[in-house]
């Protein structure tokens, strides 16, 4: 009898510490994950490599990307943008200083607050190998500069036009894949970086990253070796295409991912398949030494946030007494300001096109007059013609 009652009593014992060990192991597991990473800051080299107005939507899929790390917590500090063509201020825009990314033009991707770096003939195949491998001049001022680290993940973002192992710069040079990976390996070699994401949306794609051989590296292409990139969004009312598919795709996807996001890059690697791309996007892990499962999007597209630990108890309900502090009368603003709050681009994605008003197009007039003095002719001849005028 004693020894039931002994058993008893263990297993309810057991059902109370088991559960907490469970716990316990769970906690120790998602600790492990945050800092298997080991990157303590995050950089992108955000580059379009493209001139000319009937590009628009090179432009538009680097701004595009530029906008959403900076949404996720990368600063302009540690952005490098590289834009080969002002689209904004192009003459052909009918509406100056904004670049949209969707037919409806709700969603400005230049924004109020955009900070290029290069821009026009600064953006060369020179000039973004020594951005890479830190060789800049003394007087290159810090917003041009990579200031990584052996602790830094830095997303590299390429579009452009290019070939089977080549991306072309403003349709006068060309950097080939491998004097990219060339590269990569010295900023491995000079520890510049911990972990390395290149993403690139061109035909044929996947030929750029064939090369690779440095380590912690891991690579996507919007299309595989003899398929073509293709563009989406036609806007007629300015003539071109305001997007690349895979890049649409991309910042579709991106839109749901917020700092605390648990979405990894296995997910990203589904973004755009074949039936939406046309084209088939490909990506290269073999040389990345963590998982893909367990490496998070904010990894990349997101930023370390500093985190300080105390153990001294705060008082977060106490309330909080406000000193007045007296200012002069000049300083005192006597209109109020406010932001106006942008439609969240889910929902700009998914609505319809506004109607325009009609309108006849070029040269409808002179032939409509054409076609009435034809029909004229044809009917009463030349003599008549006195009575029209």
């Amino acid at each position: 009898m004693a020894s039931c009652c002994s058993l008893k009593v263990l297993t309810l014992f057991s059902l109370f510490i088991v559960p907490g060990a469970v716990e316990s192991n769970n906690i120790e597991a998602k600790a492990g994950q945050f800092f298997s990473s080991g990157h303590t800051n995050n950089w992108a080299v955000l580059v379009c490599t493209s001139r000319f107005w009937f590009n628009y939507r090179h432009v538009a899929n680097t701004l595009s990307v530029y906008r959403s790390v900076k949404r996720l917590g990368i600063p302009d500090s540690h952005i490098v943008l590289m834009l080969a063509d002002d689209m904004a201020c192009n003459h052909r825009n009918p509406k100056p200083a904004t670049v949209f990314s969707h037919k409806n033009m709700e969603l400005n991707v230049y924004g109020d607050d955009v900070e290029v770096d290069y821009r026009g003939y600064e953006v060369t195949v020179e000039n973004f190998l020594r951005v890479l491998t830190g060789r800049l001049p003394p007087s290159t001022p810090r917003s041009k500069r990579l200031l990584s680290d052996d602790h830094s993940n830095i997303l590299i973002y390429l579009t452009g036009h290019g070939g089977n192992g080549f991306l072309k710069f403003q349709d006068s040079e060309e950097i080939s894949n491998v004097e990219l990976a060339d590269a990569f390996e010295q900023m491995w070699t000079k520890r510049r970086y911990n972990e390395l994401l290149f993403i690139i949306d061109t035909c044929q794609g996947a030929s750029m990253y064939e090369r690779f051989y440095s380590p912690n590296l891991m690579a996507l292409a919007s299309s595989q070796v003899g398929e073509d990139s293709l563009s989406h969004q036609p806007d007629l009312a300015i003539g071109v295409h305001l997007m690349d598919r895979y890049t649409f795709y991309l910042l579709e996807f991106l839109e749901d991912i917020h700092p605390a996001s648990t979405a990894n890059m296995n997910d990203l690697f589904k973004v755009c398949p074949k039936s939406q791309c046309v084209s088939t996007p490909g990506h290269r892990t073999d040389l990345f030494l963590r998982d893909p499962g367990n490496v998070l999007i904010t990894d990349f597209f997101g930023s370390v946030r500093k985190v300080e630990i105390t153990m001294e108890t705060i008082n977060l309900t106490a309330p909080m007494v406000h000193l007045a502090v007296e200012r002069p009368v000049s300083e005192l603003k006597t209109e109020s300001q406010s932001y106006v709050d942008q439609l969240p681009v889910a929902e700009i994605i998914h609505q319809k096109p506004k109607q325009r008003d009609w309108h006849p197009p070029d040269g409808f007039i002179l032939g409509l007059w054409t076609l009435i003095l034809l029909v004229f002719f044809k009917t009463y001849g030349a003599k008549h013609l006195k009575h029209i005028f």
